[in-house]
């Protein structure tokens, strides 16, 4: 999270720790809940900048979300140009500075691209950036590659990085590759969607250096007392599970930071009812728009979808807003 009134300014950038000072820099900031943002579209696709503004003002405001990760797979950046990606970073800094913290997607299977986002991010004042695991085709010895992959970043940009690695890429990255990548001054964490095995692993050899986390909300707790996280580190539940008046999500991680488990547990199964309504009612093949829909039921500001991502039906709508109203959550 960006301190107001202490900036250190960094080729041109508007970063307050220095490259080597980074883990030390995450170790203390990035904790709690960071929630992946949804952007709105408008119907004429545009992104919705106010909308995104109110959205994030709640989340912060009212859920006390610690962080948000922008510009990721949940906000389409593989839908919108490298000046939108820009933009959506430059208003996410400036909605949530001082408040929370930001950790931007710079993901992009071009480098030069995600470098260029990468230097925005420095630039724009945000706290973290975060690069997804390459596609790579016909490579099945990755581990070098990998290295050299992540080392580049680590060369050219001073900002802390968190590695990302999902099914998406095609392949896994290993504990043991990303322990050795771990390693590298300027990387701070890694947003691990893989089994719970592989990140127990790494969390074993490597959380000394950088936070480990995954996305699945339903492992949160257990995390938090079998393996001592302290971050949450992203998808949309924090925002898709709470409003202003039932902050379970938030009231459950805050117990069993102060350790008192059993309690913590209590109310972390009161949920599924919620998640339950969310499983049931989400098609398999529009989680976004599903994710929007959800949000718009939650007063918050959903918007549509950009190409090739689909609409819901309005049946689709229907079941739902049925689900939601039988959720449980207090509005």
């Amino acid at each position: 999270m960006r301190l107001l009134g202490h900036t250190a300014t960094m080729r041109g950038s508007a970063m307050e720790y220095t490259k080597h000072e980074a883990k030390d820099h995450a170790r203390e900031k990035m904790r709690g809940i960071w929630a992946a943002a949804l952007n709105p579209f408008g119907a004429d696709l545009a992104l919705d900048e106010a909308g995104l503004r109110s959205n994030i003002r709640h989340w912060i405001d009212d859920l006390e979300v610690r962080g948000l990760f922008v510009a990721g797979k949940q906000g389409e950046f593989w839908s919108m140009s490298l000046e939108e990606r820009k933009r959506n970073m430059t208003v996410a800094v400036d909605e949530c500075a001082g408040k929370a913290g930001t950790i931007m997607s710079i993901s992009d299977q071009n480098i030069d691209t995600a470098l260029e986002l990468g230097r925005h991010a420095e630039a724009c004042g945000a706290d973290y950036v975060v690069v997804h695991a390459p596609m790579l085709s016909f490579c099945h010895d990755r581990s070098e590659l990998l290295y050299q992959y992540y080392k580049r970043f680590c060369d050219e940009l001073d900002i802390g990085i968190a590695m990302w690695s999902h099914p998406d890429s095609g392949y896994l990255m290993q504990p043991e590759e990303c322990a050795r990548i771990a390693d590298l001054p300027n990387i701070v964490a890694i947003k691990y969607s893989v089994p719970r095995d592989m990140y127990v692993r790494l969390t074993r050899m490597a959380g000394d250096r950088i936070q480990v986390s995954t996305s699945l909300e339903d492992d949160w707790l257990d995390n938090i007392e079998e393996l001592g996280w302290r971050l949450y580190l992203c998808s949309s539940p924090p925002y898709l599970l709470q409003t202003a008046n039932d902050r379970r999500m938030h009231d459950y991680t805050e117990l069993a930071f102060a350790g008192r488990f059993a309690e913590a547990r209590k109310v972390r199964d009161s949920l599924e009812p919620v998640r339950d309504a969310i499983r049931r009612s989400k098609p398999p093949g529009k989680p976004t728009a599903f994710g929007k829909c959800w949000q718009e039921l939650l007063g918050q500001v959903g918007g549509h979808v950009r190409p090739p991502m689909l609409e819901l039906t309005e049946e689709e709508r229907s079941a739902v807003r049925a689900a939601f109203a039988a959720s449980g959550l207090t509005l």
